[in-house]
């Protein structure tokens, strides 16, 4: 339903040319994998008879032995629902091959060759055996590897082999030193639609090169737009003169899923659940993929190979942990890293328009999150620029929803940067045009709190026109997202620092400020304002003074629309997975029907608030969602919502 399959890169016990018993473990890997709901299961190079045989490769005994065994395995996972690849060598016209064996239900679908042979350093490999590019045929019979068999058949063979699982995904499989070829077959698997690539593999242990391959792996993932599951020999491979450690790895587009540890091992069984319509997603959106397919995919001819599995092919993806932060990494140092890295990204940005504009700026400071990361990120530009603090203007503007709380806190801000610090309420004017268009201030509407939002605006931009200044805007990603802000008002600026940083990071963006110490005269301000209720601070406070109008009792939590707002923009999940998801991601914090009221919300607000976005003032992109019109994001503002809804309409009955 969502796609998820459940993959494994199996690591059995085995002993160098003992055939028998290495298909004994294998079978027990299958079995075990089949506990853990296993989709497909990889084994490692010449699984069936070990890597490192030497000249026994070059013995009948060897080789006939090999075969057998190979079909033995073949006809015992038979009753598995489970594809099996697994690595053997294979005699063809007096030649010998390191191939890889793809079956499914006790039927072989495609024997993949190994295309580039190591023949340096500790490798000879072409001592015994003869390159996919020296194949004289492009199949083999059936008996010819399993032996007498009720009905014989073509198995395919060869380099350029792609399995299609219909309505699942399709894969194509490499062997070892394959990936570290310029271009690698599986470029061209990729190319030709492959999700899924499978790298059967026996690499040597020495000093630096687990690095080297995760490198690989990553970059091979990324590239190529899959996902790419290397399993490679363990530790009972002969010691004579190298040593392997059995290292796994399921990468997807880059991250790694899975990987096992440092330590060598055998009877290791690596399983993860991967996603492929996240491949998908980023091959859709990713045109130059596209182009590179058109341009030199046809370079090859690749056969299509149809496994036909079962409906009840597919996996619950419950191995795969969802953050219910999208935006933020989990873990304080590599927040702490991201976070600083957005920060200067910020300033880069905003120093090159400053460069244009004369080098002054004019903020409105609420004593909210967001306009202090626009004054910290101001103030900070101001120094690398070598400029007087002095050039930044904040102005605060009471008005009848200011707290003592955030009107102490944006002047002590203020004052501890060093910046020009400007108060001009706002009530009286407002006051003034309530009574011009005939609003009454008693009804507290939305027309009550957009003429003091315009009002702030209209006070920013002229201050900022008396001085020679621009005005950088505070509002962020998650408010256009939901349109949480009022046209030609806090929507306005002429530049928007924050417009690519969702709701969600903007309290670890300034935390982070604080924990490098960047402003340390305001630290103890800048603890107190991240620690204040989200609020437009439109509507009156209580009778004691506190924050009555809190924006998430209106539009929701922030931290489940930005998880919306993620998967939405970054993969085009659909509401009903998107929904799956964020249940797991939020189990014990937000129901199931919570979540899906405010997913309604998000999507409501989503289509109905494009305008704002469409003529959203410059900003700079600092991560992968953004929503700005010239770049990421193009939507009719007139568009329909109503076939998202019906979906969350099916999701609530």
């Amino acid at each position: 339903m969502y796609q998820y399959y459940r993959i494994a890169a199996a690591v059995p016990d085995m002993r160098v040319a003992d055939t028998a018993y290495n298909v004994d473990q294998m079978l027990q890997k299958v079995e075990e994998a089949k506990q853990k709901g296993v989709n497909l299961i990889t084994f490692p190079e010449l699984s069936v008879t070990g890597y490192t045989c030497g000249d026994l490769f070059l013995q009948q005994t060897l080789l006939t032995e090999s075969k057998k065994e190979a079909a033995r395995f073949v006809q015992t996972t038979a009753d598995y629902d489970m594809v099996v690849v697994f690595g053997m060598p294979l005699s063809i016209a007096n030649a010998l091959y390191n191939v890889a064996v793809t079956a499914y239900r006790g039927h072989i679908y495609g024997i993949t060759v190994k295309t580039f042979l190591p023949n340096y350093n500790e490798f000879y490999e072409k001592r015994w055996f003869s390159s996919a590019r020296e194949l004289s045929t492009d199949h083999i019979y059936a008996s010819e590897l399993l032996g007498s068999v009720e009905c014989d058949y073509n198995i395919p063979l060869g380099n350029n082999l792609i399995y299609h699982l219909p309505d699942a995904f399709c894969f194509g499989a490499e062997i070892c030193e394959d990936l570290w070829a310029p271009i690698p077959p599986s470029a061209f698997m990729a190319m030709s639609g492959a999700e899924l690539i499978l790298n059967l593999s026996a690499s040597n242990d020495t000093i630096g090169k687990r690095e080297y391959r995760e490198k690989l792996v990553k970059e091979k993932s990324t590239s190529l737009m899959c996902t790419y599951l290397y399993a490679s020999a363990g530790a009972n491979e002969s010691t004579t003169d190298l040593i392997f450690s059995g290292h796994c790895m399921i990468c997807e587009g880059g991250k790694m899923l899975a990987e096992n540890s440092r330590i060598a091992e055998n009877n290791y069984l690596l399983v993860a659940d991967i996603d492929i319509e996240r491949i998908q997603a980023d091959r859709l959106k990713g045109k130059t993929y596209q182009d590179c397919a058109g341009t030199y995919g046809s370079a090859v001819s690749m056969r299509q190979i149809l496994i036909p599995v079962s409906e009840a092919f597919e996996s619950d993806g419950s191995l795969r942990s969802v953050n219910p932060h999208p935006f933020t990494p989990g873990d304080t140092k590599r927040r702490q890293k991201r976070c600083m890295d957005i920060f200067h990204m910020q300033i880069g940005g905003l120093a090159k328009r400053l460069s244009i504009c004369g080098g002054k700026m004019v903020i409105g400071v609420s004593g909210g999150m967001d306009s202090t990361l626009s004054l910290l990120v101001a103030a900070q530009t101001l120094k690398k620029m070598g400029l007087p603090a002095t050039n930044l203007t904040g102005i605060t503007m009471p008005a009848f929803g200011t707290t003592n709380r955030t009107y102490q806190n944006s002047l002590t801000l203020m004052q501890t940067l060093g910046i020009t610090v400007k108060e001009i309420p706002i009530k009286d004017a407002c006051i003034t045009h309530y009574a011009d268009i005939g609003h009454d201030m008693e009804i507290k509407d939305i027309t009550y709190e957009n003429v003091q939002a315009r009002e702030r605006t209209q006070v920013l931009m002229d201050y900022a026109n008396k001085i020679g200044a621009i005005v950088v805007g505070t509002g962020d990603l998650s408010e256009l997202a939901l349109g949480w802000c009022t046209y030609n008002a806090d929507q306005m600026s002429m530049y928007g620092v924050n417009a690519s940083i969702p709701k969600t990071l903007v309290k670890w963006m300034i935390a982070s400020v604080i924990e490098c110490n960047i402003f340390p005269d305001s630290t103890e301000v800048l603890k107190d304002i991240i620690d204040t209720p989200i609020s437009p601070e439109l509507l009156p406070p209580d009778e004691h003074g506190n924050i009555v109008q809190k924006t998430e009792d209106s539009v929701g939590p922030y931290v489940l629309h930005d998880f919306f707002l993620y998967y939405v923009m970054r993969f085009g999940y659909s509401p009903e997975k998107i929904f799956h998801l964020a249940k797991r991601a939020f189990a014990g914090i937000y129901d199931a029907a919570t979540i899906l009221k405010w997913m309604k919300m998000f999507y409501r607000r989503f289509f109905a608030q494009q305008f704002k976005r469409s003529c959203m003032p410059d900003g700079v992109k600092v991560g992968s969602v953004c929503l700005s019109p010239r770049g990421d994001w193009r939507m009719p503002s007139d568009a329909s919502v109503q076939i998202w809804m019906r979906q969350l309409e099916k999701l609530a009955d």
